[in-house]
C-alpha cells in the first residue's frame, strides 16, 4: 500500500534524538519505526505496552552507589529482624505472577 498520509507530531526534542539514535543503530528509519508502532496498535486493538505507574517498592539496584545499597540492605536486614518475610516458594512466584515470567 502506498504511504501517502501524513502524520505530525510534537515531542521533546531530547526524546526524539535519543530515540532516532537507537533507531539508526536498529537500522529503522523514524517513519518505520512509527508505521510498526500504529500497526501494532491495531493488531493489539490498544498500545502495545503496559500504562501503569511503576511500583514504589522496585529498586534498580544497579543503580544505586554504594550507600544507597547499604541502606537498602539495612532495610533488607531491619524486614528480617521484624518477621516481614516470606517463604521463597512464594516469593518467587509472586515475581512470576507480577513480572510475567
Amino acid at each position: 500500500m502506498a504511504k501517502s498520509a501524513n502524520l505530525y507530531a510534537r515531542i521533546e526534542p531530547e526524546v526524539k534524538e535519543e530515540a532516532e539514535r537507537i533507531l539508526t543503530v536498529l537500522g529503522i528509519p523514524a517513519s518505520n519505526a512509527i508505521n510498526m508502532f500504529y500497526k501494532q496498535i491495531i493488531l493489539q486493538k490498544g498500545l502495545p505496552f503496559d500504562v501503569k505507574i511503576p511500583s514504589p517498592g522496585r529498586v534498580d539496584l544497579s543503580a544505586l552507589n554504594e550507600e544507597e545499597l547499604d541502606a537498602e540492605l539495612e532495610k533488607g536486614y531491619a524486614d528480617k529482624e521484624s518477621g516481614r518475610t516470606k517463604p521463597a516458594g512464594i516469593a518467587f512466584a509472586d515475581m512470576r505472577k507480577n513480572y510475567n515470567l
